[in-house]
């Protein structure tokens, strides 16, 4: 049951999976908010320019009906003056189909925003199988498009209707007027019908408008198991996190073991840790190589021997720099004085080495600040 409820698309989509849908194309829609933003930019286009637009287009009516001698008996003027009333009624209409281009702009606004996909636009065949398109049809999906298909037919039918019947003394009387009232009229007319059609359209809107939305979001629902693979992906997948935090430890650990043949001294404690140091004229103060607890403080210490490095036991002093001096950092202040200790002893012990006379004996009780001894931080 746990494993059936985890497979279960319950999840609201996350913000990531609602930007992948979108880079893919998938965002809500509205045929009905662009249907609907044309036609009432047309209304009121009709409205505010109607007037302007019949009165050009009345002239053109007469100059394209108008008998001119002079065009029967030169042929060619013809095109000339075709061109001429076309251009005068691209002109005519030009407000009209600038509205309705702004329209057909702004109108995912209303749902979304403008999203251009690339991959919107890569052929899917898919798509040409008949019977995912019969699944379509008899989806959910298509049963809610056919009602609303049937109550916008329904609705905008009964308008149109209503108005024709309400308007059909002025379409009558249309035909006894002369050319320049009846275009008035006729205008008077579209636009109103536009209107009364327009508002009836508003509520068809208003319905499909969070519809879209709410199915949009209820189809990219995600289930628990892609939830927690998303959050996977992009913490991080913990086994790829842990190889990469071994390879790390693993390429610090060589490089390391690479330096320990450079190191003054190692610090022990005897067994359990080892440190390497090194001083240098020009350091600020001196510089932790390696180090390392148990097997790997075992190696440090084989290393050291093969090439030399001189040891010195001190366990307070091992134990504060294992824990506060990271790999190729200076030793902090407080440990100065111990470590001085430590390189004096090593340096008589290259000059005994080189010159002879007494040996000289590893310093004893090494003093270190309680503060930085790990036994002390834990009790």
């Amino acid at each position: 049951m746990a494993e059936e409820s985890d497979l279960e698309k319950t999840e609201a989509a996350s913000s990531r999976r609602l930007e992948q849908a979108r880079e893919e194309g998938q965002v809500p829609r509205s045929r009905e908010v662009g249907t609907f933003l044309i036609l009432i930019v047309a209304a009121a286009a009709f409205w505010l320019v109607g007037p302007w637009m019949v009165q050009r287009v009345s002239g053109i009516f007469r100059r394209g009906l108008l008998v001119d001698q002079a065009l029967a008996r030169e042929p060619a003027l013809i095109l000339v003056r075709l061109a001429d009333i076309s251009i005068d009624a691209l002109l005519s209409f030009a407000p009209l189909f600038g509205a309705l281009i702004a329209a057909a702009l702004l109108s995912p606004f209303f749902v979304g925003s403008w999203n251009f996909s690339p991959k919107a636009l890569q052929p899917d065949l898919g798509r040409l199988n008949p019977l995912q398109g019969l699944a379509r049809l008899v989806s959910w999906n298509g049963l809610v498009e056919l009602l609303k298909a049937v109550v916008k037919s329904s609705l905008i039918g009964g308008v149109a209707a209503w108005v024709l019947w309400n308007e059909s003394g002025d379409l009558l009387a249309m035909f006894a007027q002369s050319i320049e009232a009846g275009l008035a009229a006729a205008g008077h007319l579209l636009a109103f019908s536009f209107l009364a059609i327009v508002s009836a359209m508003l509520l068809i809107v208003a319905v499909d408008v969070p519809f879209q939305i709410w199915q949009h979001h209820d189809k990219l629902k995600m289930s628990r198991q892609e939830v927690k693979q998303e959050g996977k992906e992009l913490e991080g997948n913990p086994e790829v996190k842990n190889r990469i935090r071994q390879l790390q430890r693993q390429a610090a650990r060589k490089r390391m073991m690479a330096a320990v043949p450079a190191a003054d001294v190692i610090v022990t404690n005897p067994s359990h840790y080892a440190v390497a140091l090194a001083y240098q004229s020009g350091m600020g103060a001196p510089k932790l190589l390696a180090k390392g607890m148990g097997e790997l403080a075992l190696k440090i210490r084989e290393v050291g021997a093969e090439n030399g490095v001189p040891m010195v036991e001190a366990a307070p002093l091992a134990r504060a720099l294992y824990r506060h001096v990271d790999f190729d950092q200076e030793i902090p202040a407080a440990l100065y004085a111990a470590v001085a200790e430590v390189l004096a002893y090593v340096y008589q012990l290259h000059s005994w080495r080189a010159e002879g006379g007494s040996y000289p004996l590893p310093p004893r009780d090494i003093s270190v600040p309680v503060e930085l001894v790990p036994e002390a931080l834990n009790g």
